[in-house]
């Protein structure tokens, strides 16, 4: 019976090893700082056939989870090797426990292991580090920003072209609902006392004033007698008229019509022939036009119209309203644009004129380098080894795993990056720590080689490259490296040249990064550079 019973336990262990075996959990380290990150890695070794499933959590008992990485596959002997990442992180220093999660295998459970791990609090050494007073009460951040006075200024625009708009309309409905209201007697009257007034003959203008005299004696003929007056030439007019005055059985005398024709043949001389008729001659053929359309006017009948012809001329009359109307309300958007363009052409050409056009680039086109500068700054710490650096924007953190090599990726204990802007940017600024799993020998003008090359594989071209030494207020010795390269814009096939500098430095067992560009000749860029690199602040290993 005891045999058996040995037999029994001894396989129910067995079965447990090898259950437990199928699942192995690790960290990267038991101790870190605030904020840093904790990597737990957890494999499954399965066979080929094997479904696994890992959970996706935010939370691993009191620690965070930051990032959760793609499930690696590593095949060996016929299985599989499914390995799960967590990154982890935990805000308050103390001791923590990552308890046991449940991983399901082919729809069985399995149990990982629970781990002790420790966050620890940034020592601050009151020896070296200067202490201060406590700061005055500071006005709050203004999240508003200087948005609002472009709205203001936009809104300004769009009144004044409103103003415009509605100004030029009211005219033309004033002179529209004039028109419309007349009759062609007083149309044509009312344009005859408006030619003398303009006085276009006596200022030498005879070809224009003849024009315009024609033009109101055919559109009263058009309009009154109903014939295409606007189109027909002199005997084609000439010709409908008379047959009109028949047909409307006007009484017409032959000195009428032959007074027309003489005035229209004058008017073609004048316009084609370049005649130049005398003022007693020009003042004559003005009369006898007003002359003309007194007497046809007398000489129509009157006609009685009838329902039909009265409900005719009204929708013509409605039909040639919305013509006008169109046409004045296209004139008044044109009007109205071309306004506004002149003015903010004439504003903007007093700033360059009087200020220069740095100003106006700067001060109403907007700078976005100009407005990094002037913004509120700020000091923060960022990485592992800490780089304790001032800058325009809090830096973001970025994932820069992907774009590293496997290989290179298997050296590497912990990489942490923070960046501001893209590689596409006018500015960028990108910060990044990283620690070795063993103790390396770092040769800082290869990697600042590499940082270069990397430059390169994004999209840098013509790069040119100097180096010197760089030493930070502490002491702390790196090298620098700067210069130029051409980058191309995809969608406007365009080269734009920036300037980069770039600094790194080895630190307990690590690399520490620091690398910005922007545009060259950006006097602004060539600021913000500066400051950023006189605030960098690092801690000597070992001190």
């Amino acid at each position: 019976m005891k045999k058996h019973l040995y037999l029994l336990i001894l396989l129910i262990s067995t079965a447990v090893f090898a259950q437990q075996k199928q699942l192995t959990t690790s960290i990267d380290t038991l101790k870190n700082k605030i904020g840093a990150e904790f990597k737990l890695s957890i494999k499954a070794t399965v066979n080929t056939s094997s479904k696994v499933v890992f959970p996706n959590l935010k939370n691993f008992g009191a620690l965070e989870v930051i990032q959760s990485y793609p499930v690696d596959t590593v095949k060996m002997d016929g299985q599989y090797e499914l390995i799960k990442k967590y990154g982890l992180t935990q805000f308050d220093s103390g001791r923590y426990v990552v308890p046991s999660i449940k991983i399901f295998i082919n729809s069985k459970p399995f149990m990982t292991d629970s781990l002790l791990v420790e966050v620890a609090s940034v020592q601050v050494d009151t020896l070296k580090q200067k202490m201060y007073d406590i700061k005055d009460i500071a006005a709050a951040e203004n999240s508003i920003g200087n948005w609002w006075k472009y709205l203001l200024v936009i809104a300004l625009i769009i009144g004044i072209g409103a103003f415009i708009y509605w100004f030029i309309k009211k005219r033309q409905e004033k002179k529209l609902q004039a028109e419309i209201l007349k009759t062609p007697i007083e149309k044509a009257t009312t344009l005859l006392d408006t030619l003398e007034k303009k006085e276009l003959w006596q200022k030498g203008e005879v070809k224009a004033y003849y024009s315009e005299l024609t033009d109101i004696a055919r559109n009263y003929i058009e309009e009154a007698i109903e014939i295409p007056a606007m189109e027909s030439t002199t005997s084609e007019l000439i010709a409908g008229l008379r047959a009109a005055s028949v047909k409307k059985k006007m009484t017409l005398s032959k000195e009428i019509i032959e007074n027309l024709e003489r005035v229209l043949k004058q008017a073609d001389l004048v316009k084609f022939a370049k005649s130049k008729p005398l003022d007693f001659e020009i003042t004559d053929d003005r009369n006898k036009i007003q002359k003309v359309i007194l007497t046809l006017d007398n000489s129509i009948p009157a006609e009685v119209e009838v329902e039909e012809d009265l409900l005719l001329n009204e929708a013509q009359r409605q039909k040639q309203i919305k013509i006008q109307l169109k046409k004045q309300r296209k004139k008044r958007i044109v009007t109205a644009i071309a306004s506004v363009a002149f003015l903010l052409f004439a504003t903007t050409s007093f700033f360059i004129i009087t200020k220069g056009f740095d100003y106006v680039k700067d001060n109403i086109l907007g700078h976005p380098t100009k407005e990094l500068l002037e913004g509120e700054w700020i000091k923060s710490e960022y990485g592992n080894p800490g780089i304790i650096i001032e800058t325009p924007k809090v830096l973001k953190r970025v994932d820069l795993t992907k774009t590293l090599p496997k290989d290179g990726m298997a050296l590497i204990k912990e990489m942490q990056s923070f960046a501001y802007g893209s590689v596409l940017d006018q500015f960028y600024l990108m910060i990044s720590t990283l620690k070795f799993k063993q103790e390396t020998q770092i040769d800082l003008a290869k990697s600042m080689d590499g940082i270069l090359q990397s430059l390169e594989v994004q999209g840098a071209q013509n790069m040119i490259v100097k180096q010197e030494e760089f030493e930070t207020k502490e002491g702390v010795k790196g090298i620098k490296a700067y210069g130029t390269f051409s980058q191309m814009d995809d969608l406007t096939k365009s080269s734009t040249k920036m300037y980069y500098e770039a600094l790194l430095f080895s630190q307990e067992g690590g690399l520490q990064q620091i690398l910005l560009f922007h545009q060259e000749g950006d006097k602004y860029g060539n600021e913000i550079s500066e400051r950023v690199l006189n605030s960098v602040e690092l801690k000597q290993a070992g001190k």
